[in-house]
């Protein structure tokens, strides 16, 4: 099994389309067989290719903080799970799932403070 989590200086970055790259991780028999990294393609998570790249990688899972309800689908519709809510170093996060202690916080990007925007979303 493949899982990714969007990634920033170690940390699950909170906003999924902004992050610096992707940790991927290869788990099998719940163990860390595997850890790589992926670039960040620029802009919203919803407006970009990552979903389906993600997918052609073989990721059936993305452990992520916060993201749109456009993001979700995109990697629903591609066959990835998403658990968000998600925080803290990467590899804690990874060894969380694997103990089975991870679920979703059922809260999506809408639900950010007022400080949050989406810039690629309110473009005009």
């Amino acid at each position: 099994m493949k899982i990714s989590i969007p990634t920033r200086d170690g940390m699950v970055d909170d906003h999924f389309g902004h992050c610096d790259h992707y940790t991927i991780y290869n788990i099998e028999n719940n163990i860390v067989t595997d850890k790589a990294t992926l670039p960040s393609p620029q802009g919203c998570g919803c407006k970009s290719n990552i979903a389906f790249t993600l997918h052609e990688m073989g990721v059936t899972v993305m452990l992520a903080g916060n993201m749109g309800q456009g993001a979700k689908d995109k990697l629903n519709g591609c066959g990835i799970s998403v658990i968000r809510g998600c925080k803290g170093n990467t590899d804690d996060i990874i060894n969380a799932y694997i103990a089975g202690t991870v679920s979703d916080s059922g809260i999506g990007c809408a639900e950010h403070d007022d400080s949050h925007q989406c810039h690629e979303a309110n473009k005009e």
